[in-house]
């Protein structure tokens, strides 16, 4: 049966459940394949060698003990360690009896003597840090596979619970979780291989994602028909200030990035727009002479139009009713306001405009997007490496193509004109900001190391 949600993400209580149905349902070989994957994952990558693994009580120390036992029938030197025995008459438990290799007692001096260790103490839904000597013995390890998640590491935000090891190799199960593309745990947990441990399909249906890992596959859109015109394809508009290159480089990537026709809409002087490219409109009438135009439905409101200005254009785009990109000043001139940020189609903070209007994301980021979108409206494009994109429904996307090399002035206003365009050509805005944070990571990562913003120019059209 082909996979519906294949970029789904399931939390940790949503795994859970996933198991406990399984459970449910009498399907009870779930441990033995969890730990076949990870075998099978090691051997592909690293030769036989002294290994320790490290064992837990719950099910991932039982992950653990089959992958112990696999590794050994495959003739690797392997010993394990508990940090205490599974609970009677578990399926954990009953992984434990079948081990008859050597043990060891748990602890760094054991470690040390390993050239590889098996991280298999604690899962994605830990609720409590890692410190003491479980800290100091996953300390101690110079090589790392981890078991679902680095032990530390929290499925559920990416955040680090007291402490967790760099792992080279993650194996995880079914799906996905978030701490698997949110940072810092997108980066400890090294190459991540989802394994397929045999979770049926009608079990995974009744689990109905709300997160998913952005890919072109959440915002397919339909082939340009044969008599588009330039106003069909979408129009976007740019809210323009007196420092112009910031609306100069959002309506060169709206362009780019497929909408029909794009202008620049200004009460500065025309002084500021000179050398423009041809191809972009430039109006210099007074706002509401430019919003009588009624196919003038999307635009950008924020990039390079001062704190001053920005909230009064964005009062009278909102009361006109257009559908509105609100980023850069348009965010920042609403510290502690989010009220009147309320009826923008997408805003774009980076994590420090989102600091000044909605208080500090924190360690879940996440959730701190899905908050500030419920509380505007607004679909939120909380920006960074790990970019979350939530809608006021509770969907979320976290996106995981975009290089640091992103991080360089003038890369905001890129994507918040790539996303008008998404807008503009008919993607409902939960789609559109997925399909413009990919497109601008990807042209990102073509691109290259020490870009400049002008560069992913020549990069959107490819993507």
């Amino acid at each position: 049966m082909t996979d519906p949600n294949p970029h789904a993400v399931l939390t940790p209580r949503q795994m859970g459940e996933a198991d406990r149905l399984a459970a449910e349902a009498g399907i009870l070989n779930l441990m033995e394949n969890a730990g076949r994957a990870v075998t099978r994952a090691i051997r592909a990558r690293i030769r036989p060698c002294r290994t320790l693994v490290l064992c837990g009580p719950g099910s991932n120390g039982g992950d653990g003990y089959v992958a112990a036992r696999l590794l050994a029938q495959a003739g690797w030197p392997v010993t394990v360690a508990a940090t205490a025995a599974p609970k009677r008459g578990t399926e954990a438990a009953a992984a434990a009896a079948l081990w008859h290799g050597p043990t060891a007692r748990f602890g760094a001096r054991a470690v040390s003597r390993a050239d590889l260790v098996i991280d298999a103490v604690f899962g994605a839904g830990l609720s409590r840090d890692v410190d003491g000597v479980t800290a100091e013995t996953l300390r101690a390890a110079r090589r790392v596979v981890a078991i679902d998640v680095p032990s530390g590491l929290d499925g559920a935000t990416g955040a680090i619970r007291g402490f967790a090891p760099q792992a080279e190799l993650t194996v995880t199960f079914v799906r996905r979780k978030p701490g698997h593309l949110l940072l810092p745990g997108r980066d400890l947990c090294g190459e991540i291989v989802t394994a397929d441990i045999g979770m049926p399909a009608k079990i995974l249906a009744r689990i109905k994602p709300d997160s998913w890992a952005n890919h072109p596959d959440l915002w397919p859109r339909p082939p340009l028909p044969a008599d588009a015109n330039k106003y069909s394809r979408g129009t976007v508009t740019i809210a323009g200030g007196a420092m112009s290159g910031a609306a100069r480089l959002a309506a060169m990537a709206a362009r780019r990035a497929g909408a029909g026709l794009v202008a620049i809409a200004t009460e500065a002087s025309g002084m500021a727009y000179l050398g423009m490219e041809p191809g972009t409109i430039l109006l210099t009438d007074k706002l509401h002479f430019v919003l009588d135009d009624a196919r003038r439905q999307v635009w950008v409101c924020g990039p390079g139009l001062g704190l001053d200005l920005a909230p009064r254009i964005l009062k009278t785009l909102l009361m006109a009713r257009r559908s509105v990109v609100a980023d850069a000043d348009a965010l920042s001139a609403h510290a502690g306001n989010p009220a009147g940020l309320a009826g923008a189609a997408i805003i774009t903070p980076h994590e420090g405009e989102f600091t000044r209007v909605f208080g500090a994301p924190g360690h879940d980021r996440l959730a701190a997007a899905r908050a500030a979108a419920r509380q505007t409206g607004a679909v939120v494009v909380l920006k960074g490496s790990d970019t979350v994109i939530a809608a006021p429904d509770g969907r979320a996307a976290i996106n995981g193509n975009a290089p640091a090399s992103l991080a360089t002035a003038g890369s905001g206003d890129i994507l918040a004109g790539i996303i008008a365009a998404e807008l503009a050509q008919g993607l409902a805005p939960f789609q559109a900001a997925c399909a413009g944070v990919w497109r601008h990571g990807a042209a990102g990562g073509r691109a290259g190391a020490h870009l400049i913003a002008e560069d992913l120019l020549d990069q959107i059209r490819q993507v």
